[in-house]
């Protein structure tokens, strides 16, 4: 194997023409000129000069791995150059994956807080439910996924596996049209509005909808399904239905003909930042869960 400090040593060789030239260019001793010349020649199984007194000669190998020495140690040097921007943060790159509450509220504010600390690096989006977006995360496709999870919902060691960093609790409301009967009440029981027509989210968001209805007794008649919010919004708007939304998605909402009203008992989901145990060393995706750590808790 070829090693970059035996290639630098053959050039100081072939540049000076003698081991003590060479020692005297890359400051040490002659000796260790010889001793890693032999290594090197050891590596590639044939000599590299040829010793006539004082003067040295390169063979035909040694020509050639001198012509090649240059880009090599080139590539290495910039190699080492993007790394250390990269440990430093001056460059860098993150692909986050993100659900569509997220990608509209939290992120934007992470987002922007990380360009003002670290213009180097880059980051992409792309959305993603979860468990989709944790797949991707697993399959090597990004390197932090936004995710939820209901609390007391079964499935929590789905995430054993990965560095979880909790970001914030986003309690769901109700959603009802601005006459509906219920409209001004400070609160409600889901089991009110057992006998209404439901438009439900995202499937994990159905299932969920489903499960806190059927805990109160009954099954909700889901006549539409969207993952759109502000379809949602329009909807129950219209006087089409109830619906139930993170409050976080409402953040970035601003329906019309729609009341909230808190549902009782609380429904919340646990929203987190997922990524690999190894990308969890890398300074970029270090700092890109810090950011929205931060973004989280204004």
């Amino acid at each position: 194997m070829i090693e970059a400090r035996h290639l630098r040593v053959l050039r100081a060789v072939a540049s000076t023409g003698s081991f003590s030239a060479a020692a005297r260019e890359l400051g040490c001793t002659q000796p260790a000129v010889s001793q890693q010349m032999k290594a090197l020649e050891g590596s590639v199984g044939t000599p590299l000069l040829i010793r006539t007194g004082r003067e040295m000669r390169l063979t035909q190998a040694g020509e050639a791995l001198v012509r090649h020495a240059a880009g090599i140690l080139a590539g290495l040097t910039a190699a080492e150059e993007e790394v250390a921007a990269i440990a430093g943060l001056r460059a860098g790159r993150v692909r986050l994956v993100l659900f569509p509450s997220g990608s509209s509220t939290l992120v934007p504010t992470a987002l922007a807080a990380l360009r003002d600390a670290h213009p180097g690096t880059r980051v992409s989006l792309e959305e993603a439910e979860p468990p989709r977006s944790v797949r991707m995360l697993r399959e090597g496709d990004c390197d932090v996924a936004l995710a939820f999870r209901y609390e007391g919902a079964a499935g929590a060691e789905e995430w054993e596996d990965l560095v979880v960093r909790p970001l914030l609790s986003d309690r769901l409301v109700g959603l009802v049209p601005e006459r509906h009967r219920l409209a001004r009440a400070g609160s409600v029981a889901i089991g009110e509005l057992a006998g209404e027509p439901w438009i439900a989210g995202c499937p994990r968001c159905r299932g969920q909808l489903v499960e806190v209805c059927e805990t109160a007794g009954f099954t909700p008649r889901i006549d539409f399904a969207t993952d759109d919010y502000p379809a949602v919004a329009g909807l129950v708007g219209a006087g089409l239905g109830v619906a139930v939304l993170p409050q976080l998605a409402l953040e970035s909402l601003r329906p019309r003909g729609v009341r909230t009203v808190d549902l009782e008992p609380a429904v919340r989901r646990e929203i987190v930042a997922l990524t690999l145990p190894d990308l969890a060393q890398v300074p970029a995706v270090t700092a890109t869960l810090e950011k929205l750590a931060a973004a989280a808790a204004r």
